[in-house]
């Protein structure tokens, strides 16, 4: 082989050596530009599904929500608000107040012992009943099962203050009524399937549209308002002329109906 030949050979290696290293380098950019876009996209993934997170986070709940919905107010419902609530006859002359929560277990046992005697006292004109509803256990215990309850309450109110009575009754009875720490009123089946047992309320369209659609959820925050500006610290607690009725020990709401007649008596007297 001449010697033009062996260096054209050469230069042509060399030729063919430099365009390979080029083509290299060039997939080599290409490849870290992929990578650098790829790493870009994932943070703007990662921060938007963080921003996505925190923008859920600070979204109100819906009972929040519900603070500035539609105020509607329950068929023989008074006052400001429509969270007066109150039943009787118009001719008695002493108001019994009751404060109580749809969850708290106490204001159970105080239905089912003494609610019974409530009524009869009410059908004789004895006095009349103003029911203050609470919903602190919500906080206290997570949930929304007294706020939801609460709302059902105005539902029964809307049709007739003897339908609220029966239906609050029915909550608060050994059956149905939940353990505290079981939020089961949040569920409308289930407040729908307790009023079934209420003559008035079972089947009734209208109720069972007014718990599903939340008719009176803004209501029943207004009524809880009446408790929390009351300053009252406990449920059951029973007021008559701002005074409360308690059991033997002065500090507790009466829990039978020898200590509830014993403390209405002196109610009634004062």
């Amino acid at each position: 082989m001449s010697k033009r030949n062996s260096q054209a050979a050469k230069t042509a290696a060399r030729e063919r050596l430099r365009q390979e290293r080029e083509r290299q380098a060039k997939r080599d950019k290409a490849r870290r530009q992929l990578i650098v876009a790829g790493s870009v996209v994932a943070v703007l993934a990662a921060a938007g599904g963080i921003g996505y997170a925190v923008v859920q986070a600070n979204k109100p709940g819906y009972w929040e929500s519900a603070k500035d919905a539609k105020l509607v107010k329950p068929a023989h419902a008074t006052g400001e608000d429509g969270t007066t609530v109150l039943v009787g006859k118009s001719t008695a002359k002493k108001t019994l107040v009751m404060y109580e929560d749809p969850r708290c277990p106490v204001c159970a046992s105080f239905e089912q012992a003494v609610g019974p005697t409530v009524k009869e006292d009410l059908d004789a004109g004895k006095y009349k009943v103003q029911f203050v509803g609470a919903t602190f256990l919500d906080k206290g215990l997570t949930g929304e099962g007294s706020k939801n309850a609460l709302s059902a309450l105005g539902a029964a109110l809307n049709v007739s203050p003897e339908a609220f009575l029966e239906y609050k009754s029915a909550l608060f009875s050994k059956k149905w009524h939940p353990a505290e720490t079981d939020d089961k009123f949040k569920d409308d089946s289930y407040l729908i399937e307790i009023a079934d047992t209420v003559p008035a309320l079972k089947g009734n369209a209208k109720f069972q549209k007014d718990v599903k659609d939340g008719t009176f959820d803004r209501w029943a925050l207004e009524e809880s308002k009446v408790f929390d500006k009351d300053g009252v610290e406990a449920t059951p607690t029973l007021k008559m002329d701002g005074k409360a009725l308690t059991d033997a020990g002065g500090k507790n709401a009466p829990m039978t109906v020898e200590e509830f007649n014993t403390a209405l008596e002196a109610a009634l007297k004062g």
